[in-house]
């Protein structure tokens, strides 16, 4: 199967309350685990690819591999630009082969984020593509970028349904009180936002920094209206976790196999997780 917009499963997840994960692909082991975990339970899903990966792996491995995952598995699987930072990356991707793209222009002022995710909207629409726009400032570190609790701006319900009636967007990102990273207590998510977005639009409301945040949370961020949950960080850390306890074990172990294979296993159980508890399962 080809990879696919992520219009193919986000409006089932909103008609029938469940949400489809993004799980951001940073190296080979992360995309094998996350495809094998969705094709034990018959998941569709989104691979996140933030601007920092795709310097890392190079955007022609990014699509390759995501192809090669879409081709094995046969599911729907979104390849999707994670917070990209200007229309050029957005079109960049587009081009190379990502069927979604997110524009990130919450940094900018209201009118301008409108006005910038607008273009985006128009030429990944003619190309098929899916967008997804944010608005509010959501805290924590991602890549290289850090905004503090301070810092963090809450989205005004008004302006996220503005915002989606001028920029049409197949999904919004929200800030609703969580953030990038793990957190050091509970996040205080504002679920009447959520509702009040959610019953206004008929797109699903996306929740990033989804990672450590409690299970009755998610389940009530889904009831509320999120349909797409993006995870990361959990990944990230049973990755390394595995690697340095196989490490530890084994002194001499040099073959990067003894101790991937270990933690792309992790990541597995991750993932699996993160599906049954989305409600995704057996949706493909």
């Amino acid at each position: 199967m080809a990879l696919v917009s992520m219009n193919e499963f986000l409006p089932k997840a909103k008609a029938n309350k469940f949400a489809v994960g993004q799980f951001n692909m940073n190296n080979l082991e992360f995309a094998q685990a996350i495809v094998e975990a969705a094709i034990e339970l018959k998941s569709p899903f989104i691979y996140g690819v933030s601007e920092g990966a795709l310097k890392y792996m190079g955007i022609e491995f990014t699509v390759a591999i995501a192809e090669a995952a879409a081709k094995k598995s046969g599911l729907p699987i979104a390849l999707h630009l994670d917070h990209g930072s200007s229309f050029e990356v957005a079109m960049k991707c587009i081009r190379a082969g990502f069927s979604s793209v997110m524009f990130d222009g919450s940094h900018y002022s209201f009118e301008e984020n409108i006005r910038l995710t607008k273009e985006v909207v128009k030429a990944a629409r003619a190309m098929g593509v899916s967008v997804e726009g944010e608005l509010g400032t959501i805290g924590g570190v991602e890549d290289d970028i850090s905004v503090d609790e301070e810092h963090a701006n809450l989205a005004k319900p008004e302006e996220a349904i503005r915002f989606y009636e001028e920029t049409g967007v197949d999904c919004l990102a929200i800030a609703v009180g969580t953030a990038h990273g793990m957190y050091a207590g509970e996040p205080n998510i504002h679920f009447d936002i959520i509702e009040a977005v959610s019953k206004a639009i008929p797109v699903p409301v996306v929740l990033h920094g989804g990672s450590g945040v409690p299970d009755e949370m998610i389940r009530k961020s889904i009831a509320a209206g999120v349909g797409k949950i993006n995870v990361n960080t959990e990944n990230q850390v049973a990755c390394t976790e595995n690697i340095r306890a196989a490490l530890a074990k084994d002194a001499k172990i040099y073959d990067p196999r003894k101790y991937l294979t270990p933690a792309r296993n992790a990541m597995i159980e991750v993932v699996k997780s993160k599906i049954q508890l989305f409600g995704s399962s057996n949706q493909a």
